[in-house]
């Protein structure tokens, strides 16, 4: 009989550094995307210190997570993929967290995919989004079958790392 293995929870996965934040030179094929120079890709717990920075009312992107993240490492860019990905555990790790009687949890909400637009793959999907986004005064509009903070340009910060 074949024993089961027991599934990793998100705090493990935001946990486990894989031996990150790792700095690489770009390569040939990377660079007609990323440039030339050097990308970082950060650990699972640095993209979460940096989404917690994000206070009440304010909203960051990725892009913004990426910028933050390659000044701290002195690196050119911070691979899109991995961050994203980082990101992504970080809110399933606050959503069971909070789901455990967590307060403070990180503002998952809070980040946003590149122009505005809300991430569906976060928990609870767009009604959770949505009032949360809506509890600390955004308001979120549908185009197409995407979804958008309006106006979100006016309250955008970059992560504060140093």
């Amino acid at each position: 009989m074949a024993v089961k293995s027991k599934r990793r929870s998100w705090k493990d996965k935001l946990n486990d550094s894989k031996d990150f934040p790792k700095v690489a030179q770009i390569d040939a094929d990377k660079s007609k995307r990323w440039g030339e120079g050097t990308f970082v890709i950060p650990a699972p717990l640095e993209v979460d210190a940096a989404m917690r920075t994000i206070r009440r009312g304010k909203l960051t992107t990725i892009d913004a997570l990426r910028k933050s993240l390659a000044r701290k490492h002195g690196a050119t860019i911070a691979c899109p993929i991995t961050t994203g990905i980082f990101a992504w555990i970080a809110a399933h790790a606050a959503d069971e967290a909070e789901a455990e009687g967590a307060r403070r949890i990180t503002p998952y909400w809070r980040t946003l995919k590149t122009g505005g637009e809300v991430n569906l793959k976060y928990p609870g999907g767009i009604a959770n989004l949505r009032a949360r986004l809506a509890a600390e005064g955004h308001k979120v509009v549908k185009r197409g079958a995407r979804y958008f903070v309006a106006d979100y340009e006016r309250a955008v910060v970059e992560p504060s790392l140093e």
